[in-house]
């Protein structure tokens, strides 16, 4: 029998596609597909167990060991630091973190910058490397009512088309870094599940790599 490989998906289309993606390169798990309540799925034949969490908790399965190996974006790697090995960049769910606002929000220099944001750690890092002075306003959604209502002059968030932003007359202003779905994995299990772990990334890069060659 197959070493099992615990794996955390993020629910939703992220972990869709990247569970698609795992299914070519031979990881499949046919019950995962089927309309049922179930919370774990295994198949003993390719030597995997999945199970569906949210987005933000998929790093903390990984850290604690209830995961061997995860999928997380690089801005929930970037926020919160878990002390994880990141093994991939999966090239899906591409996007930006940005500073965004009204056009000349972040230019007046002299007094604080009030700033809204998801992302406190991200923001106060990429301020601190501008000397900028900030004043960190933590919000969990809407983030963009922030600047329209006055309540900040600019935001950091997420940005993958832009169209809520240009909707709402607001547009990026200073590009932070780029944010896709990185592969991630547990230390203790990379250790003792070594070749394992490091076979799937060879799968998985392979796949990467015909995806490429098909475009």
């Amino acid at each position: 029998m197959k070493e099992m490989i615990n794996i955390a998906l993020p629910k939703g289309r992220l972990g869709e596609k990247v569970y698609d993606m795992l299914e070519r390169a031979g990881y499949g798990c046919p019950s995962i597909k089927e309309n049922n309540r179930k919370l774990i799925f295994e198949d003993e034949k390719n030597g995997v167990r999945y199970f569906w969490v949210k987005p933000s908790d998929v790093t903390i399965y990984v850290e604690h060991g209830a995961a061997d190996v995860g999928v997380v974006g690089k801005d929930i790697l970037l926020e919160y630091s878990p002390d994880v090995y990141e093994l991939l960049d999966l090239k899906l769910g591409k996007c930006r973190m940005a500073v965004a606002g009204y056009k000349g929000a972040n230019k007046n220099s002299d007094r604080t910058l009030r700033v809204a944001t998801k992302f406190p750690n991200i923001a106060g890092r990429y301020f601190d490397s501008l000397s900028r002075e900030i004043n960190i306003i933590k919000l969990n959604g809407s983030i963009e009512l922030a600047p329209i209502l006055g309540m900040s002059d600019v935001i950091v968030d997420i940005v993958e088309t832009g169209t809520t932003l240009r909707e709402n007359n607001l547009s990026v202003l200073e590009e932070i870094v780029d944010i896709s779905a990185r592969f991630i994995s547990n230390k203790a299990s990379f250790r003792f599940k070594n070749a394992a772990i490091e076979k799937m990334c060879e799968r998985l890069t392979e796949e990467l790599g015909s995806k490429d060659a098909n475009k």
